[in-house]
């Protein structure tokens, strides 16, 4: 087994020991989980994780119950087939799907998954990062992955559900050096329906489109949704001739959805301003693709996410490197 440190990388650390655990069939002891948090160790989301790829994966597990400072996880086999995983509070959603996506690059036939938990959630990307943003530019790759959103899930009571289906397939290497000339934008404001009265996805994709009006072309779409808790959510997309990104912002109460709307227009100008050809926070989750895979993604910088990534991916044996230059930084793997 590996001998593996948890202290400094957070819930990230644990899903993609996770991942490359099932990739590559070698178990790992994980110590001082989340040890830097206020609320170290294993949380309900972080455990749902545990066990949806415990039961995947057909693992031996010791340490997985909440609070839980050490993990060991040794893999059998990976089992195709149906599974359903409720992570029992407003946990995201999101941040399990990423356990599982890189999986399909190793199935040998389709592998679907019911989630119920937090669709759009603090600390996480919302699932239409995922939906607009991240899984197209996997698709375009040949990365067969799909998700349906079934029910928003918004804190604090979550009650959301999510399906996502993945194929086998062999991806292609992601190549994204230069990002090129922008082309336009899209926003996407979401409401529950508890706003509709205030017409908040409305006024996040007007406020959206003024922000960015003068620099970008600009289309939106709004959707009013189902769900336990009141919320909002805005995401924008930025299309590039050679690059994607998103940006996104929560709604809050007692913040108007135009402030709410300003949050993410504040992100797409400080992401234009870069190099990058994606944002940071796709880059993180680019990690495994590009070591699966291989390729070379140009990002905005090296964040913790993405250091403590690659770190744990070069522990389990891909080839995968960081070239961190004066104003951005380079993720590369070689094509298997």
């Amino acid at each position: 087994m590996l001998d593996l440190d948890g202290s400094d990388g957070g819930g990230q650390l644990v899903r993609s020991a996770l991942t490359c655990s099932l990739l590559t069939g070698e178990g790992f002891d994980l110590s001082g989980i989340r040890g830097d948090r206020p609320n170290p160790g294993l949380r309900p989301q972080h455990l749902a994780a545990v066990e949806l790829a415990t039961d995947i994966g057909d693992a031996t597990v010791t340490g997985d119950a909440i609070e839980s400072g050490h993990l060991t996880f040794e893999p059998g086999a990976v089992s195709p087939g149906g599974y359903a995983v409720d992570v029992g509070t407003a946990g995201s959603l999101t941040l399990l799907c990423d356990v599982v996506v890189p999986l399909a690059a190793h199935l040998d036939s389709q592998l679907d998954l019911t989630l119920d938990g937090g669709t759009d959630v603090k600390w996480s990307p919302p699932t239409d990062f995922h939906r607009h943003v991240k899984l197209p530019l996997l698709r375009s790759a040949g990365w067969d992955v799909t998700l349906a959103v079934e029910r928003r899930g918004f804190y604090p009571a979550g009650g959301g559900r999510i399906e996502l289906s993945l194929s086998p397939c062999d991806p292609s290497p992601l190549q994204l050096t230069d990002r090129g000339a922008s082309e336009h934008a899209h926003v996407f404001a979401v409401e529950s329906e508890h706003l509709a009265d205030a017409e908040v996805a409305d006024r996040l994709a007007t406020a959206a489109e003024e922000g960015l009006a003068s620099e970008w072309s600009v289309e939106s779409s709004t959707e009013t949704v189902a769900s336990d808790s009141p919320g909002a959510v805005v995401v924008v997309r930025l299309d590039y001739e050679g690059g994607v990104a998103g940006v996104s912002a929560l709604g809050e109460k007692g913040v108007p959805a135009e402030d709410v709307a300003e949050q993410a227009v504040d992100a797409v100008r400080a992401f234009d301003v870069g190099t990058g050809a994606v944002d940071a926070h796709l880059a993180d989750q680019l990690v495994l693709p590009v070591a699966l895979a291989g390729g070379t993604v140009r990002i905005p910088e090296v964040t913790d996410h993405v250091a403590t990534n690659v770190d744990l991916l070069q522990a389990f044996g891909f080839d995968v490197t960081l070239d961190e230059r004066e104003a951005d930084a380079v993720l590369s793997a070689p094509v298997p």
